[in-house]
């Protein structure tokens, strides 16, 4: 057995402060514990950490803005679009409408549902059913084919379940998660004017539907292997493979023109098609797109909606209590205007030095990177030339986008409907712009991510990076913070989301974000058998309640590993102090959670755990070492030979 497996992630239980605790033993716990002894999770979230700290001071300052504009004590900015996210606000706010209609809203559409007599009828209402937002035991969308990214094409997908994973339904707790679903829709049906008897009926009936899909969709590990998503069948193979839903005609009345081909991208459930949408099926998954909708219907309903549709959710993640009205009317209206809000963000509280500056990093970044694989020493020189041109056709999205996509030109807020009919008209505009993309050029100049969200990305299909302006703050970025501080954080970060166009998904895309192999096979081979590494060093690896799956998480913790270790380089071509950086990039992952959250999450993220992101990949450092003088006897110890380089 390596050695590895018995001291990966330092000494001590990642959840548990102890503040005699040194960086030799466990970074993280070094640098948190003081913070994690004191910190109080809010209330209305799972947990708090870094990450929530920045989330609430860009919700904190954007929510007062709101309100400000809202009541008229500030004019609106000079951004299109943003009055429209202003009344849809105002109609989130405003719960004496609200509570006064209680379930009036929402009757007709509920009806749709529950009038289904037959799968007949439902076959020919299927296609209008999910452009008006209901959800079926099928999904379509389309995005740039992953082999042809100049061009869009149609994907299939299974339905998404009530549980967070497949796994979930494995675990002894999903039966009672399940009732308390149960009982939650009985409520909220019988609150909408069905009879508790028929309300019963539908629960339990989808309920039962949705434990059999749990028996076939991909588990989230499954669908962290991107290219497994690409299997691509004729348009008369994929019609073939229903015998009683009439898919022709459902996909004739939902596209501008029928695709020559479908990318199945979950080939399993295809297979088992006929075992769900048929005769026999129909009052049961007639219950399951009940359950669907009014669970997610209550959400713009009254308080009470509200309130009675919380039980499930507090269940599932442990949350204590509700959002607050204003939180919740901000964030609906965020939700509806993402982009356009985001641009209003980056516009008011993004410098223009700060964006030049970290621009600046970027580029030193990408110029480290590149050295990094002239000076690889197991890749041969033909996919190093590949790698490098590559990343060379990397594209930069920082800040915020100079104008909104033409979507929100045409979203309507009518302040003589209700806040559920507005969202409705939204939902239905948004249908309508993905599917009405399959005659179109793929638009790359699409943001995937709005201004004012904490996070960053990259696009394999684009093969670009986003910074939104969310995350270029401190602990990530300040301008009066050490340089080296500024690497163990926005430049770690930096590092980790170029290393996603190399890591196990990306690499098997070009420069153009096609999907093709532009290694050799030897390359290849060397790359997974370090890639195999990487999973095994966390799989099994205790947090909390539950223990990680190593190949669900690899592609982060690749970016992860390469990320800090591209950091690390630049930092240590400006003379920065190493602790400084280690130190940064510990506090960048600080975080507190619910047991129910941290389960959930397992169970459903392809990241692992923050917490869990800090000691693994300092400990692939040979400068950490340096910097901490760690020596055998100490925790954060792994023998050179299993430390773990990729790029």
């Amino acid at each position: 057995m390596r050695r590895y497996f018995s001291v990966r992630g330092g000494a001590g239980d990642l959840t548990k402060p102890n503040v005699n605790t040194r960086p030799q033993d466990n970074l993280y716990l070094a640098v948190n514990s003081e913070w994690l002894s004191k910190a109080k999770i809010p209330a209305d979230r799972t947990s708090t950490g870094i990450n929530l700290i920045l989330d609430m001071r860009i919700e904190d300052k954007l929510m007062k803005d709101f309100e400000a504009f809202a009541s008229g004590k500030k004019p609106l900015p000079d951004v299109p679009n943003f009055k429209k996210a202003v009344n849809y606000y105002k109609l989130a706010a405003d719960f004496d409408k609200r509570n006064k209609d209680q379930a009036e809203p929402i009757k007709k559409d509920l009806s749709r549902l529950t009038s289904l007599k037959n799968f007949a009828e439902f076959n020919q209402k299927a296609a209008q059913l999910i452009s008006s937002g209901y959800e079926l035991p099928l999904d379509i969308y389309v995005s740039e084919d992953m082999k042809d990214t100049d061009h869009n094409a149609l994907y299939a997908t299974g339905p998404q379940l009530f549980l967070p994973d497949t796994t979930a339904y494995q675990v002894p707790d999903a039966e009672k998660l399940l009732s308390v679903l149960e009982k939650q829709t009985v409520k909220l049906l019988t609150m909408a004017g069905v009879s508790e008897e028929q309300a019963r009926t539908w629960a339990k009936n989808g309920i039962e539907f949705d434990k059999k899909l749990s028996k076939i969709l991909k588990s989230t590990e499954e669908w962290a292997d991107e290219v497994a998503m690409y299997n691509p069948a004729s348009l008369s193979d994929f019609e073939a493979k229903f015998d009683q839903f009439d898919i022709n005609s459902f996909l004739k009345q939902l596209l501008p023109e029928m695709p020559a081909k479908v990318i199945v991208a979950e080939p399993r459930y295809f297979k088992h098609i006929n075992d769900f949408l048929n005769e026999s099926e129909f009052e049961e998954f007639k219950g399951w797109m009940i359950i669907k909708f009014i669970n997610k219907s209550a959400t713009y309903l009254s308080q009470d909606f509200r309130e009675a549709a919380f039980p499930f959710r507090q269940a599932v993640y442990g949350v204590p209590e509700l959002p607050s009205q204003d939180k919740h009317a901000y964030r609906l209206a965020n939700a509806a205007f993402d982009e356009v809000i985001g641009i209003y963000y980056g516009k008011t509280y993004l410098g223009d030095e700060a964006k030049a500056d970290v621009i600046s990093m970027i580029k030193k970044m990408l110029k480290v990177y590149e050295q990094r694989i002239q000076n690889n020493s197991w890749l041969s020189e033909d996919t190093k030339k590949q790698a490098i041109i590559k990343l060379k056709a990397l594209k930069l999205k920082v800040g915020y986008p100079e104008k909104n996509r033409a979507l929100f030109d045409n979203l309507v807020v009518d302040p003589n409907k209700t806040l559920y009919e507005n969202h409705v008209l939204i939902n239905q505009e948004r249908i309508k712009d993905i599917l009405q993309r399959l005659n179109k050029k793929p638009d790359k100049s699409i943001w995937e991510m709005p201004g004012n969200l904490n996070n960053a990305c990259y696009d394999p299909y684009k093969n670009d990076l986003t910074f939104p302006a969310g995350i270029l703050q401190a602990p990530f970025y300040d301008a009066k913070q050490s340089r080296a501080a500024n690497y163990g954080g926005i430049g770690a970060t930096i590092g980790h989301e170029v290393s996603h166009a190399f890591d196990n998904n990306g690499a098997q895309f070009d420069e153009k974000g096609n999907m093709k192999n532009w290694w050799t096979k030897e390359d290849f081979e060397e790359f997974n058998k370090r890639t195999k590494a990487v999973a095994d060093i966390f799989d099994g690896l205790q947090y909390g309640p539950v223990k990680l799956n190593g190949k669900q998480v690899v592609s982060e913790n690749i970016a992860d590993l390469s990320g800090l270790s591209c950091a690390i380089a630049a930092n240590k071509a400006e003379g920065g102090e190493m602790k400084d950086l280690f130190e940064t990039y510990a506090k960048s992952w600080m975080q507190k959670q619910r047991p129910e959250a941290i389960t959930a999450e397992v169970q459903s993220d392809v990241h692992a755990p923050q917490p869990t992101r800090v000691n693994i990949p300092a400990q692939n450092q040979d400068e950490f070492y340096e910097a901490y003088n760690v020596t055998p006897k100490d925790g954060m110890w792994l023998d050179p030979e299993d430390r773990i380089t990729i790029w």
